[in-house]
Parts: C-alpha cells; sequence; structure tokens
C-alpha cells in the first residue's frame, strides 16, 4: 500500500512538472505571436509589455528547476522516470531562452517604428508562425511523451531555414541598393536570426523528448534535416 502511495505521489509531482512546462510554452507561443503583431502593427507599448512579461518566464524557470531537483533527491527515480525529470529539467530552460527571442524582438520594434514596407517583413509572420507552432508541438510532445511527434516536429525547422535564407538575401539586396537602408535592416536580419532560433530550440526540445521517451538518441536520418 506504501508503494504505491509512494508511486501516485511521483506521478503527481511529474504531472505539476509537465503542467510547469506546458504553462512556460504556452508564454513563450504568446511572447512570439504578440511581438509579430507588435511589429507588424508597430506597436510600442505593446512591445513594451511582451519585454515586461518576460519575468514570468523566468520565474517559472526557477519553479520548474526547484521542484525538478526536490523530485530527484525526494524519490530518487529511475530508468524512464528519470529521464522525463531530466528532460523537463533542460526543457525549462531552453523555453526560457525562446522567451528571450521574443523579448529581443520585441526590443526592436521600437527602432522599426518609422520602417517603411520591406518584402522582408512580409515574411516574418509565417516563419514566426512555423516556429511557434514547433515550439507548442513538441511540447505537447513532452507531456504526452510522444516520440514519433517529436521527430516530425523536427523535420519541420528547414522551413523556418529556408524562410531565414530568403529573408537574408533580401536584405542583403535592400542594404546593397542603398545604404541608407542598412540600419532598418540589421534590425529585421536580428529579428528574423531570433525567429530561427526558437525553431533550432523547438529542434533541441525534440531530442530531449525523444530520447526520455525511448532511451535512445535520434539518428541523422530519423530527423530528416538537410545535411
Amino acid at each position: 500500500m506504501a508503494t504505491g502511495h509512494t508511486l501516485k505521489a511521483f506521478d503527481d509531482d511529474l504531472d505539476r512538472l509537465r503542467g510547469l512546462i506546458s504553462e512556460m510554452g504556452g508564454l513563450a507561443e504568446h511572447a512570439i505571436r504578440e511581438s509579430m503583431r507588435c511589429l507588424q502593427q508597430r506597436d510600442v507599448q505593446g512591445a513594451a509589455r511582451i519585454v515586461e512579461n518576460d519575468k514570468k518566464l523566468d520565474a517559472l524557470e526557477v519553479e520548474t528547476e526547484r521542484r525538478a531537483v526536490q523530485l530527484i533527491a525526494l524519490r530518487a527515480p529511475m530508468a524512464g522516470d528519470l529521464r522525463d525529470v531530466v528532460a523537463a529539467l533542460k526543457i525549462s530552460g531552453v523555453v526560457e531562452r525562446i522567451g528571450d527571442y521574443a523579448k529581443n524582438i520585441a526590443k526592436r520594434v521600437p527602432q522599426l517604428e518609422d520602417a517603411g514596407k520591406i518584402e522582408a517583413l512580409s515574411l516574418m509572420p509565417e516563419m514566426a508562425r512555423i516556429a511557434t507552432e514547433m515550439v507548442h508541438d513538441v511540447l505537447t510532445a513532452f507531456v504526452e511523451r510522444d516520440a514519433e511527434a517529436a521527430l516530425r516536429v523536427m523535420k519541420r525547422d528547414d522551413a523556418v531555414d529556408d524562410f531565414y535564407d530568403s529573408i537574408f538575401r533580401t536584405l542583403l539586396t535592400h542594404m546593397m541598393e542603398d545604404p541608407q537602408n542598412i540600419g532598418q535592416s540589421a534590425h529585421l536580419l536580428f529579428i528574423a536570426k531570433n525567429i530561427e532560433r526558437a525553431g533550432d530550440h523547438a529542434t533541441n526540445i525534440a531530442e530531449m523528448v525523444y530520447y526520455a521517451a525511448t532511451g535512445q538518441h535520434m539518428t541523422e536520418a530519423q530527423t530528416g534535416k538537410k545535411p
């Protein structure tokens, strides 16, 4: 009976840990979407709120780390259970960094308040949508211990990379055509890089999820990424 109680307590602790990761993911996803909205609408006040709200993600990361360490110390999980807890510990740090990328984008909005119409800017919302969906789907895969879903997330990163390459070329041409465009284009390039990094971090989480669920590392063939 005591063993059953201990197992139930561990499951409850692990569920709370997964819940914190989901909450962090929701905040990070919202921050990326909202930073894109602020960029498109030149909403400087909204961008300032994104920067301020990043503190919530930081606090959740600290709470997740505290609970994960406590769970390891008190429950001494083994095998797959330990992989889940360690994955949660690592994933919380990665999600916090994804939130930082959204914050970095928001910080650029005031510098682009008077920016004119630039082709690269029209590509960014779709790029951000894919990256945000990757974050959402990979965290759902973590909660559900779904290794196949993690693999599917990995295979979508090429689309984000393709968008980045296209935006880079467009902005480079824009800068070469008129040196006055350099400052504005540099801000946009920085924003595109932050979106691309968010997608990269989603793939990092996917690798952690796959390992936590299967006990095996992804092979290069499984990732489906371009060499």
